[in-house]
């Protein structure tokens, strides 16, 4: 498309949007094949699609779509409620491309109660309403199970699959099967339990699926005392061990308030920093919560997360057919719900419903992102460097990281070492031992200076790839020796950071920046983990030299001074003569035994010849 073409594409765009009205109302984008590729909602038509326009917009995915339409319907209605609504149903219609996806390939199992003479109840994943009423969908099959359970033992419906009529009971065509014999079954098949109490059975099963829990144990309750006045005593004995049986369930489940009869509750959760975000769904009917589900969108035009929730809610409420009249949501909404009411709880059972809910979104995001890293390891460490990227501000992954700390006591055997990560994860054959030469007495600065000035100096001599980031065990001050060498002698722009300690000699923060600042990660967080994991290597690094070379210079004896004699000989001098003063005293034949005459005669001089 020429430049004049697009032109003229876009003023007849803008002559569409100056004739739309300020009306509440549905907009679709149409691109050059006439095919919808987004649909919309406004409260005001024409101050919506104008904004799309507007040359400040600075939304890269917006220019894009803004690029890809050629026409605009628009479908007024009379309230904002309505535009929600009928937004939701185009969606769903014509599914647009650049609009939020719901990322959910899942068929959830339900709870199916028959339309037959005497219903079953079974778990099934194909709705089909001609066939009964279904209850669901859940999205913890073992609470499915848990509640089948429950009805098992409370309700006993069959579970034959016999065509079982009015007619056929009465004429006997039926027989027993081993359900009946076990207890399991009350036999309605042979006409031992009568029509009117299997139905009684099937309607207290509803309420149990529909979460009416506490209406069901209160008529039990009645029940039960009734048939002890009348003193049908074994009767009374059923019904007591079916209400303990249902106290036991709701026991066990999550109350959170009898005050809380028909609720709602939403939260967003994002995918730190990707396109998707995770939107978890509570109901909860009779202070006892029945669904809990977490759904995944992607977003397509970097929609906000009040846009995404507007998006979901009136979607997610239809698939689970609920009617509650409030919705409880973590932040205010400018829109309003046509048979609904939004909340936003500051305290109490609906604050910690709401907190439920962003629990469950955060624990949903987690498990996915480690189902994912276990499929593919790499992408953890990927995500760890992006994390550290973004939080620093750097302008590239830090795929090569290196860390420097010094070990010495009083200035003595003064060492260094440096250990380098690459991608996360430890790079052993690039770790570096360094002897602090130049260096008198205790001086961390001046070693620090001198091991860096070492490594860079001839990485640079080698033309070895630098490192992306560069990590000091210490704060500002080992940050600033090291930026001295790096940047000021070098002239290298490596970005330095630095992990500082606390009183209690634990490290409590990242710094970075010059001047440094202290970098706003969780002490519990993984990407800190990591790090402290790195200062830990680089501390046990050079504190293992140190002791080594440490433990060779206590051993270091007089033997190792004398030119001619290696370790050989000087291992078998102390294991036949014990002591340097034993070997001194030693006559030069016992010498010669045991080393030989050349070998016998330069320790027999050394030590001889020095007396003199």
């Amino acid at each position: 498309m020429t430049r004049e073409e697009n032109e003229k594409r876009l003023s007849r765009l803008k002559e569409i949007v100056l004739n739309m009205p300020e009306k509440p109302g549905s907009y679709q984008f149409y691109d050059d094949s006439h095919t919808i590729i987004y649909v919309g909602k406004a409260k005001s038509l024409k101050n919506r699609v104008s904004s799309y326009f507007h040359k400040e917009v600075d939304r890269y995915k917006t220019k894009v779509l803004v690029s890809k339409i050629w026409d605009i319907s628009y479908t007024v209605v009379n309230t904002e409620e309505d535009a929600l609504l009928l937004e939701n149903s185009l969606i769903k219609k014509y599914n647009p491309r650049y609009n939020v996806l719901l990322k959910d390939g899942k068929t959830y199992p339900s709870i199916c109660i028959t339309n037959e003479f005497f219903p079953r109840i079974f778990k099934t994943r194909t709705i089909n309403r001609r066939y009964g009423t279904f209850y669901g969908p859940y999205s913890h099959i073992s609470s499915m199970y848990t509640v089948l359970e429950l009805i098992k033992k409370v309700c006993k419906p069959r579970t034959c699959r016999l065509p079982l009529t009015k007619e056929g009971v009465e004429q006997g065509r039926f027989k027993p099967c081993l359900e009946y014999h076990i207890h399991n079954c009350k036999g309605p098949c042979i006409g031992k339990q009568s029509y009117e109490e299997y139905q009684q059975s099937i309607a207290q099963a509803r309420e149990i699926l529909k979460g009416n829990t506490r209406d069901v144990l209160k008529m039990l309750h009645a029940e039960m005392l009734q048939r002890a006045e009348e003193l049908r005593f074994e009767e009374a004995e059923q019904l007591k061990q079916q209400y303990i049986t249902i106290d036991g369930f709701v026991s066990k489940s999550e109350v959170v308030s009898h005050t809380i009869t028909d609720v709602d509750v939403f939260t967003i959760t994002d995918d730190d920093g990707q396109k998707n975000a995770f939107i978890n769904y509570i109901h909860v009917n009779n202070g006892t919560i029945t669904q809990s589900f977490t759904f995944e969108y992607k977003r397509k035009l970097e929609e906000t997360d009040e846009e995404l929730l507007l998006t979901a809610i009136p979607e997610i409420r239809e698939r689970f057919k609920s009617k509650a009249k409030e919705v409880i949501v973590p932040f205010e909404m400018g829109w309003h719900l046509p048979d609904a009411e939004f909340f936003i709880p500051q305290r109490g059972d609906k604050k910690h419903l709401l907190d439920l809910s962003e629990m469950n979104g955060k624990q949903y995001r987690f498990d996915r992102l480690k189902q994912a890293e276990k499929l593919n390891p790499e992408q953890k460490q990927t995500r760890l460097m992006k994390e550290l990227q973004q939080k620093l501000g750097l302008e590239k992954m830090p795929y090569q990281i290196e860390c420097f700390d010094n070990s010495n006591i009083s200035g003595t055997d003064a060492v260094a070492g440096c250990v380098v990560f690459k991608a996360m994860k430890p790079s052993k054959n690039d770790y570096r031992k360094y002897n602090i030469k130049t260096v008198e007495g205790p001086d961390d600065y001046a070693s620090m200076q001198e091991v860096v000035r070492r490594r860079y100096s001839r990485m640079i001599e080698e033309g070895t790839p630098l490192p992306d980031l560069i990590i000091t065990d210490g704060g500002q001050g080992q940050m600033s020796v090291v930026r001295e060498v790096v940047e000021e002698e070098l002239g290298l722009h490596i970005p330095i950071a630095g992990l500082a300690k606390n009183d209690r000699h634990r490290t409590n923060e990242l710094l970075f920046g010059n001047p440094p600042q202290t970098i706003g990660i969780k002490t519990d967080s993984e990407l800190f983990h990591v790090l402290t994991r790195i200062q830990d290597e680089v501390h046990r690094y050079a504190i293992t030299f140190h002791r080594d070379k440490r433990s060779k210079h206590a051993l270091h004896s007089e033997l190792d001074d004398i030119k001619g004699i290696g370790p050989k000989s000087r291992d078998a001098l102390l294991k036949k003569f014990k002591t340097i003063s034993h070997i001194r005293e030693a006559d030069l034949q016992q010498l010669t035994d045991l080393l030989g005459s050349k070998k016998a005669a330069i320790i027999y001089q050394h030590f001889h010849l020095s007396e003199k």
